[in-house]
């Protein structure tokens, strides 16, 4: 990912344009139904699958292998200029979105190989504003239950020094597959 300021243009503004790359989603999405989720997950930030292009998009990221364990991931985050809102902090879409990721991996380290999920609500509480130059916060979710057809998880954004600025909860719907009936054998008169 690059970033860079052009000089200031007739305005007295400075030009700030940013370049990111990303990968085929596609690629990661036909070997997960394979894999459990925890094993998927891993393998990502083992670099086996590519990571999910929203991840470039806004900047984050599961660190390392030690930040996906079973029922508990973190992605890490900087805030940057390009996360802000028009009143100069960071848009409350990018922490749901943080959240949400987040929420939603924890999950998924829960469900075996051909088990998918998706988000049915989330909820989220703003604390306090994310700011550019305050370093890295990391949002920390953890699973509470999952049952077959519903799972749930809660999550903050935190600091270094654990100071909280954001927490969330997610209901999840837990898609298993549908099994075809077993044929039947026909009677014989």
């Amino acid at each position: 990912m690059t970033q860079t300021e052009d000089p200031p243009t007739a305005s007295g503004a400075a030009q700030r344009t940013r370049t990111y790359t990303w990968q085929d989603p596609l690629i990661g999405a036909g070997a997960a139904p394979g894999l459990s989720g925890l094993d998927y997950l891993r393998g990502m930030v083992r670099g086996e699958f590519p990571p999910p292009p929203i991840g470039q998009t806004l900047g984050f990221s599961i660190g390392r292998e030690e930040d996906v364990q079973k029922g508990k991931v973190t992605f890490h985050l900087r805030p940057e200029e390009f996360h802000y809102n028009p009143i100069g902090s960071v848009h409350g879409g990018v922490y749901a979105t943080l959240l949400d990721s987040a929420l939603g991996c924890a999950i998924h380290t829960m469900l075996p190989a051909g088990v998918g999920y998706t988000t049915l609500d989330l909820a989220v509480k703003y604390l306090r504003p994310l700011r550019l130059g305050m370093g890295e916060v990391r949002a920390v979710a953890e699973v509470i239950s999952v049952s077959r057809r519903v799972a749930t998880a809660s999550a903050q954004i935190v600091d270094d020094a654990g100071k909280v600025y954001a927490t969330a909860t997610t209901t999840c719907l837990v898609m298993r597959p549908v099994h075809a009936p077993e044929p039947t054998q026909e009677s014989q008169p």
